[in-house]
């Protein structure tokens, strides 16, 4: 029974009318995921959403890192709200987790501090004549497609089912510590009971995993990677999820942040590499999916479409697991039909372990 207070716990994400803020992040090294979100919102779903091509980054890494001044990052901001109300919009939905992180922290030190909005806004005038209008309601892209997570399941034609046994995927949710950790009731189930990921998961026929560190950072931590000196933190954050999760053999992990996406796949390709480590099965990683890629598979879009090649951990394990044809023959030919190159060891079996972690009982 969920506890009575379960209602602080929900947010309201608007139905339609979505002006759309891309991801840095995501931009690079999941390209396809962005486009998958709004296929899926315009072309499964019917909803409107503009995709501005004056939009911006928000600045958020450089601000994390304290290299962006606060006031500097309010203004633009303020200008990403300033080209929705242009646009004709009134709801923002933001791709990246560290947008939405800093969105929610400058939308509530505008209404802890007036002041602050009011030299953002003198700022925004002085620079580029624009008048600033705050969004009526804003969410994170994950909570969109948890929104729509029914109407998807209703359309899906590939269920997170292992075909061969008939049983649930096994999948492992992160969320991303600036989604629900900074402020807790602006994520759906809060810091506490995070259920963007599970709900959809659940929604669509898998099981979802749980273990002890499950709520622990993915390790990318901004200065514990962009130093170069602190990496050693950063992996050593994600060994210890990893080395959590792979006696509970999930079939893969899903994540809402394209940075937590990037690190848990890439991190065990060099635990590969450094330690001959691996954590999935036959000496392979555990595949990591962005949550518009495993909508898109449900939803029976070809893998390579989605962009899944980019990943450094190989999915077929995965989508042979769900049953989805493909060819492999163009997982690396670009539009044009041309060789666009492969990334060093996508496959994390490099190593000689067949089984690293055995279920004793």
């Amino acid at each position: 029974m969920r506890r009575s207070n379960w209602e602080d716990y929900q947010k309201s994400i608007a139905d339609d009318h979505y002006y759309y803020g891309r991801s840095c992040i995501r931009q690079n090294f999941f390209p396809g995921s962005e486009k998958a979100f709004l296929e899926i919102l315009a072309k499964e779903l019917g909803r409107d959403i503009y995709d501005d091509p004056l939009h911006s980054s928000c600045t958020g890494i450089g601000y994390h890192s304290d290299i962006v001044p606060l006031d500097t990052i309010m203004a633009v901001v303020a200008r990403q709200f300033a080209l929705m109300d242009e646009a004709g919009y009134e709801n923002f939905v933001t791709s990246c987790i560290t947008s939405f992180g800093i969105y929610t922290e400058i939308l509530s030190t505008w209404e802890e501090f007036p002041e602050t909005e009011e030299r953002a806004a003198k700022t925004l005038y002085e620079a580029t004549g624009r008048k600033l209008v705050k969004p009526k309601n804003m969410a994170h892209t994950s909570d969109v497609i948890f929104h729509f997570r029914k109407q998807i399941a209703e359309k899906m034609c590939r269920p997170l089912i292992n075909v061969t046994t008939g049983e649930p995927l096994r999948v492992v949710e992160h969320i991303g510590c600036h989604y629900a950790k900074i402020f807790p009731k602006k994520g759906i189930g809060g810091s506490e009971f995070p259920y963007v990921l599970a709900g959809m998961i659940e929604s669509w026929g898998g099981e979802v995993v749980d273990y002890p560190e499950r709520r622990h950072c993915c390790g990318f931590g901004f200065r514990n990677y962009l130093v170069q000196a602190n990496r050693g933190y950063s992996v050593a954050n994600s060994q210890k999820k990893l080395d959590s999760m792979a006696p509970y053999r999930p079939d893969f992990i899903v994540c809402n942040c394209p940075g937590c996406s990037m690190f848990l796949d890439k991190w065990q390709y060099t635990i590969a590499e450094m330690e001959g480590t691996t954590y999935g099965e036959g000496g392979q990683g555990i595949p990591v999916l962005t949550y518009e890629e495993m909508a898109g598979l449900v939803l029976g879009y070809d893998p390579w479409q989605l962009g899944m090649q980019m990943h450094q951990v190989d999915v077929e394990p995965l989508l042979n697991k769900m049953g989805v044809q493909y060819d492999p023959t163009t997982k690396y030919l670009g539009k044009n039909g041309k060789y666009i190159g492969k990334p060093a060891a996508a496959a994390v079996n490099n190593c000689n372990d067949v089984g690293l972690y055995e279920i004793k009982v």
